[in-house]
């Protein structure tokens, strides 16, 4: 192999990164192009941008999506935001690629790297750690939190039927109570329009008193700024929940790789006894069972109303690389 390590800048980079992003199988909406370069213009501080690829004979192998503080290493994008991270590989060229990627890294003065939140299938822990290892690395990996996730079947009837006897009769319950409340409707969109997204947000800050406390300017102007770029892209999904007109509950999710991301929600806690942030999130698996998805992601967190409706969890990891 002919193998050249350049760094990058999300220019330069952005097109070849999309279409590595897309031939991958691993790599998560969260390290994508779009996403990485919206958290770094609006949520980066103090880091610097050490955005490296591999390439052999001018051919990408892999991108290592990285910034740096006071020479330690971690991924572009931060946990509050970004529920799993990785690296964007081939996979039958991940060891040459982390080979020169940990090589270029020492030379560097990156020495250290923090790396989280990792799926198992990550490249970080499949591919990275035993050639870190190898190589001469201490890596010490460690689970930090779980994610939550459920494979759609075809129909909503056969969802039901996959949930415990309890739930399902749970659900249907509160369904029913819904409707005798007043004339409910499940809308979607897939355009980020302002009308529907400042519901959305309103009903976020609504629902709890650390979601309103989460909802920073910074943090209202990234979500803003994402949601648009995922809507150009047709990969954002926003569901409203309405009672008699009146919005009751929110979700955002994205979809990539025919998958749905929930990736947030929000309720009117004035109908906290309709359960409608729950009934939001069913509605929401409706919707992509009907449009023929094949698995619905939770995200990040062990929340209880994820296994009323169905979801298993995986674990989430974190790892530390340090070469001393």
């Amino acid at each position: 192999m002919d193998l050249q390590y350049t760094l990058e800048t999300f220019d330069s980079l952005s097109s070849e990164w999309q279409r590595l992003q897309e031939e991958s199988p691993t790599a998560p909406i969260f390290s994508s192009p779009d996403w990485s370069k919206t958290w770094w213009q609006h949520l980066n501080s103090d880091a610097k941008l050490h955005l490296a690829a591999v390439k052999n004979k001018g051919k990408l192998l892999g991108i290592a999506p990285l910034m740096s503080r006071k020479k330690i290493g971690s991924f572009i994008g931060s946990v509050d935001v970004c529920d799993y991270l990785d690296f964007i590989v081939m996979p039958d060229s991940a060891e040459a690629f982390f080979k020169v990627l940990l090589d270029n890294l020492k030379r560097e003065g990156i020495s250290k790297l923090e790396l989280a939140p990792l799926r198992p299938d990550s490249t970080v822990l499949t591919s990275m750690a035993p050639v870190a290892r190898k190589l001469g690395w201490q890596v010490a990996c460690s689970q930090v939190d779980v994610t939550v996730e459920l494979d759609l079947p075809g129909t909503w009837e056969e969802y039901l039927q996959m949930l415990v006897s309890k739930q399902r009769h749970e659900l249907k319950r509160k369904l029913r109570r819904l409707d005798e409340e007043g004339e409910a409707k499940y809308r979607t969109t897939s355009e980020a329009n302002s009308p529907d997204l400042d519901t959305f947000l309103r009903l976020f800050r609504d629902s709890r008193e650390d979601k309103a406390e989460f909802m920073t300017p910074k943090r209202e102007a990234f979500f803003k700024a994402l949601t648009k770029t995922l809507a150009d892209r047709k990969m954002l999904r926003l569901g409203l929940l309405e009672v008699d007109s009146k919005p009751t509950a929110a979700t955002v999710s994205f979809e990539y790789k025919n998958n749905v991301y929930l990736y947030n929600s929000g309720y009117d806690p004035q109908y906290t006894w309709f359960s409608v942030g729950q009934l939001s999130k069913a509605l929401c698996i409706k919707d992509s069972i009907e449009r023929g998805r094949k698995k619905f992601d939770f995200l990040k967190g062990g929340e209880e109303y994820k296994y009323h409706l169905g979801g298993h969890e995986q674990p989430l990891y974190k790892c530390s690389l340090t070469y001393s």
